[in-house]
């Protein structure tokens, strides 16, 4: 996978001490920002060689650097809210909105592997993280609340002048954390930074019904996508939140073609690469990674005995519960390790304009609001993804040509909550579909 989060390429260019392992996912940059492209989307796992090369960078630092050679495009990071105090990740990502002119943004996530890293206990249960996540974001929100409008002003000289009676303590005392604030760093450009959330299981989606602007998730079919979003966006609306809130993303993983006949070869092609037996760890991983796949023939479903019960799961319930219907439904071992090779995300082949009718179809259901797109670091992937698919998409007017604003939240069109609220208002432009680079997830 090619993007700005780091690549296989991050370890060829560490070999030499006279390149950074920044200057891929610099090209990655400015060839996005030239395309329009609405952000950088950096993943990260914490954990060596858990997902390839994903993890190889810290995404704050990265993107940070990345700041510096770009000027209009978002900056996503992927932080964990299970590993990390809420006053650090207020100041993290308060600090990236500043260095970047006020385009940063947070992918929240509360980890499935890397427990081994910070200490000796067990990966805590998806309930405990996700209430860790839920108190984490309240905290956040009210450092980055604590300046009031105006508590910094120029003075007649021209430099700062701080109102310390419009700067307030947040005084919070719950069940993980006690901070006392106020945020000691100067108010920031957007406010909040744009708010994302990674997760699907029943504790993920509650979590992002309530606080996130946007949620990321594996929504391989048109129906897994209909159901999520009914769901969550139905939850939201009974905590009080506007309709089309929060916003869907998804992971495009698209195999592209001159022609119908190309892009199917390349996929056949692909599928005959495969290490079936290496396949059947990655397919165990995706059932929650204690399930042996070891010596069951490959062109046979899965008994049902093998498949676990989601709720007794502790990592990516979510993707479990994907693999496992697959294997109800009767999919072969053969099929299940071909279908994993996406790890559970949205999956398609064809030329251009097919795989922006497979965009479109989503975009006009009202499940898909920003998408991610990958390879170009690839000058194949780059001219079939920019002259290709963005180009029949902006055609479509699904979107848009140019940037609309200077931020990343008016460049998704998402507004602010009042002060203290726990969510965006409604502002997002239904009428577009907004497009990140992926750096792999």
């Amino acid at each position: 996978m090619t993007g700005a989060g780091g690549t296989s390429e991050t370890y060829d260019l560490a070999i030499d001490p006279t390149r950074s392992t920044l200057d891929t996912a610099v090209r990655v940059a400015r060839l996005a920002e030239a395309a329009k492209f609405d952000a950088l989307f950096t993943a990260d796992l914490l954990r060596f060689d858990a997902q390839g090369a994903i993890g190889s960078q810290e995404p704050l630092v990265f993107v940070s650097a990345l700041s510096q050679v770009t000027s209009r495009i978002g900056l996503i990071a992927t932080v964990s809210s299970t590993f990390h105090h809420p006053f650090n990740l207020a100041r993290l990502f308060g600090t990236l909105d500043h260095v970047s002119n006020g385009r940063a943004a947070w992918n929240l996530v509360t980890s499935s592997v890397g427990e081994e890293n910070f200490g000796a206990g067990e990966l805590p249960s998806p309930e405990e993280r996700y209430a860790r996540a839920a108190e984490t974001l309240e905290v956040v929100n009210a450092l980055w609340d604590s300046w009031e409008p105006g508590a910094l002003t120029a003075g007649a000289d021209g430099r700062a002048v701080l109102h310390r009676d419009r700067v307030h303590p947040v005084h919070h005392s719950g069940r993980f954390f006690t901070v006392t604030g106020p945020l000691n760093i100067p108010p920031l450009p957007q406010r909040r930074p744009v708010q994302i959330q990674a997760g699907q299981s029943e504790a993920g989606r509650a979590l992002g019904a309530r606080y996130a602007e946007i949620v990321f998730t594996s929504l391989p079919s048109l129906d897994h996508a209909l159901d999520f979003t009914r769901g969550i966006r139905g939850q939201a609306r009974s905590l009080g939140r506007a309709d089309g809130l929060p916003l869907i993303f998804s992971s495009f993983h698209a195999t592209y073609g001159a022609t119908e006949a190309e892009a199917k070869r390349l996929v056949r092609e692909r599928r005959e690469a495969i290490d079936f037996e290496r396949g059947r760890a990655q397919l165990a991983d995706m059932l929650g990674g204690g399930v042996d796949l070891s010596g069951l023939p490959l062109d046979a479903p899965l008994p049902e005995s093998l498949l676990p019960d989601v709720a007794s799961v502790n990592r990516r319930r979510g993707r479990v519960d994907i693999f496992a219907g697959y294997a109800r439904q009767g999919h072969t071992l053969r099929e299940l390790i071909v279908a994993a090779q996406d790890t559970g995300h949205w999956a398609a082949a064809g030329t251009p304009e097919q795989l922006a009718d497979a965009v479109e179809e989503r975009f006009r259901a009202g499940v898909l609001d920003v998408i991610s797109l990958s390879g170009l670091a690839d000058p194949r992937q780059h001219d079939f993804v920019v002259n290709g698919l963005l180009h029949e998409l902006r055609k479509r007017k699904i979107v848009a040509a140019d940037y609309t604003g200077t931020t990343l939240r008016e460049n998704l069109g998402l507004e602010l909550p009042p002060r203290g609220g726990l969510h965006a208002e409604p502002g997002h432009d239904e009428g577009r579909l907004s497009v990140d680079v992926s750096g792999g997830h």
